[in-house]
């Protein structure tokens, strides 16, 4: 009888904010990882503090939960759970979480159901073949209306599978639905096989029904102890005391501390090249932490260190034998901005003390040893690099954990990446669903106009709310969400995923007011503010030192305007009957990173910081920029 665990390895995918990382959360406690007097944090893998912060998921994160006795013939079963990114932005986290696992628990919530950034993930995981298990959390929700939510999941398998064009895998899908649903309350620590009913938590008293349909559904690990070593590089992490870390799973054979292996990694080109390395130390997972291991068998995830310059996607192999698995591959990024060092007057005053050009290029590419799917380029400027991402949330995300690391940036307006197919510009486009109440559908079909939305579809979804889906330009969604949620009153409901390339959709315009640009250095004066009050609304507070080029804050009109923000009130030996009043100054706008972002036009940049966050002009000087639009015209002629 053998006495090895058995494994299964699933990662659980879902929408931002329906119960992921809260049901990973329950699976952990009721599986005894953590001591009787711990103090569980609410989302213990969210680790990350812009992960707490945002309430989303970044960063594909494991867990290993092991059942005692579970497996066949009285063995241990261990559990491998991957918490993924509910959000497209960060679909090369999933892609490489997907490598790692044999089967997906969709969860959904019970009254939202799937939403459309679902739909990207689970397209993965039907391409690979894999189960995929419908769980319906938050089903004591007083709203929630689960026998529509699971119609809907199904629908959707369906759909997803029938565009497919592996028939093997689209006939595999539409198997699916003969597989269990489950019905959960991941705040309450319960599942169930057993619809529980509108409103009511699952009468199971916790989730071992989940776990029993983990066991009996997810298939077990196609891999052989017996057979030479194989080992796929997955993901990466670093230790002060053990240096790079790779995070690996063992596909076939044992993998040992201290084992002479034939590290596979590629170059810059793809060439394969084969070197022998050692592994210096062996993790195994346990809970969320990691244990030092002697071996580590076929089936399982672990960790090694001793390779300096291990990579996502290379293979650890047996030296006799040495046969690569895949590379990890993702999708093509869609969007791109400039990142370089600040180049603005106030310069190293900031609070940053990471400034120069070195500095930022090594940390682009550290990102990139374990971000897959990012990609850093040259630009004519030697301080600058064109970052490129799957999406506008990713990249801001990098900027601001570059942000509090002390680093002071100029970071550029998004743009699209665009590609020439027969010799046509074609441009990514996304698959956009709005839920909206109805007195708002006259604002967002302007609002969709105005950014090239095609509209596909429009229907009532009850309680005068309304559903519209277009077919939009990534770039016409640049910027969206801050006008969006203005229109909406905040109410409004967007989510978007990639739609593929197609031709270029023509001019789409930034924004509809324009910008108020400091014309002089100094420190602004409440006189100036309240002089120029009617000009618009302002980002900047009396006392702020400004520079020439400095958005202080956006026009009524479409236009710039160059402004005197530092004027001040000329003194005389006449006494105003008014000169006692107490000037009154509209609150300034503070703009966050992401507004800031969104905020920028087409000749404008970011100057990020860590103590605070200023839109400037590319090019300071009032002079050069008229000078630079003359020549503009010129061309154009």
């Amino acid at each position: 009888m053998s006495t090895h665990p058995e494994f299964r390895n699933v990662a659980i995918v879902a929408h931002v904010d329906h119960g992921k990382t809260t049901l990973v959360n329950a699976m952990l406690e009721q599986s005894g990882v953590f001591s009787e007097h711990e103090e569980v944090a609410d989302r213990i893998m969210d680790s990350g503090d812009l992960e707490k912060e945002k309430g989303i998921t970044i960063l594909a994160k494991n867990t290993a939960i092991r059942r005692r006795g579970a497996g066949k013939d009285g063995n241990d079963l261990v559990i491998n759970v991957i918490d993924t990114p509910g959000h497209a932005d960060f679909g090369g986290e999933v892609e490489r979480a997907l490598s790692m696992v044999d089967g997906v628990v969709l969860l959904v919530d019970a009254s939202e159901g799937p939403l459309p950034q679902t739909r990207f993930v689970l397209g993965k995981a039907l391409e690979a073949k894999m189960p995929v298990i419908i769980c319906v959390n938050k089903t004591d929700r007083p709203d929630a209306r689960i026998d529509e939510v699971v119609e809907e999941s199904q629908d959707l398998l369906l759909e997803l599978a029938s565009a497919l064009d592996d028939a093997d895998a689209a006939a595999a899908a539409e198997q699916l639905l003969d597989l269990p649903v489950l019905y959960a309350s991941g705040r309450e620590g319960r599942a169930s096989t057993t619809n529980p009913g509108n409103g009511s938590a699952p009468e199971a008293a916790d989730l071992q029904e989940l776990f029993d349909v983990l066991y009996e559904t997810l298939p077990e690990p196609t891999a052989t102890i017996d057979a030479p070593l194989q080992a796929h590089v997955t993901n990466l992490d670093s230790s002060s005391f053990l240096g790079r870390i790779g995070l690996v799973r063992v596909h076939s054979g044992v993998l040992r501390k201290g084992q002479q292996v034939a590290w596979i990694h590629y170059d810059d080109e793809g060439k394969e090249h084969v070197k022998i390395a050692k592994i210096a130390e062996l993790l195994s997972t346990v809970g969320v932490t990691r244990v030092p291991a002697q071996e580590i068998i076929a089936g399982d995830i672990a960790a090694v260190s001793g390779i300096d310059d291990i990579m996502i996607g290379d293979t650890l192999a047996d030296p006799e034998n040495p046969v690569a698995l895949p590379r990890i591959t993702v999708d093509e990024p869609a969007i791109s901005m400039t990142i370089g060092v600040n180049t603005s007057p106030l310069a190293g005053r900031g609070g940053g003390d990471k400034l120069t050009a070195r500095m930022v290029k090594a940390r682009l590419d550290q990102e990139l040893i374990g971000n897959v799917s990012l990609r850093v380029l040259p630009t004519e400027r030697p301080d600058a690099w064109e970052v490129q991402g799957r999406g506008e949330m990713a990249l801001s995300v990098l900027v601001e954990t570059m942000r509090r690391e002390g680093f002071e940036l100029t970071v550029g307006k998004p743009q699209v990446v665009t590609h020439e197919i027969d010799g046509k510009v074609h441009e990514p486009f996304e698959h956009l669903v709005i839920d909206i109440p109805a007195e708002y559908q006259g604002a967002v079909t302007q609002l969709m106009a105005s950014r090239k939305g095609q509209m596909l579809s429009m229907d009532n979804t009850g309680d005068n709310w309304v559903r519209m889906e277009y077919s939009v330009p990534a770039r016409g969604l640049i910027g969206f969400r801050t006008t969006f949620m203005t229109e909406t009153r905040g109410t409004g409901i967007a989510n978007h995923y990639s739609e593929g390339l197609q031709p270029w959709a023509g001019e789409i315009k930034d924004r509809a007011t324009g910008s108020l640009v400091a014309d002089r250095p100094g420190q602004i004066t409440a006189y100036a503010l309240q002089q120029l009050a009617d000009r618009g609304s302002f980002f900047v507070e009396p006392g702020t030192e400004a520079y020439e080029g400095m958005v202080v804050g956006a026009n009524n009109r479409d236009e710039d305007i160059d402004i005197n923000i530092t004027r001040e009130k000329k003194l005389t030996n006449m006494r105003s009957a008014t000169s006692e009043a107490t000037v009154t100054l509209a609150k300034a706008r503070t703009l966050s990173l992401d507004e800031a972002m969104e905020f920028c036009g087409q000749d404008e940049c970011v100057e990020v910081t860590p103590d605070i966050l200023r839109v400037r002009k590319v090019i300071l000087s009032s002079t050069e920029r008229g000078r630079a639009r003359a020549r503009a015209k010129a061309r154009n002629k």
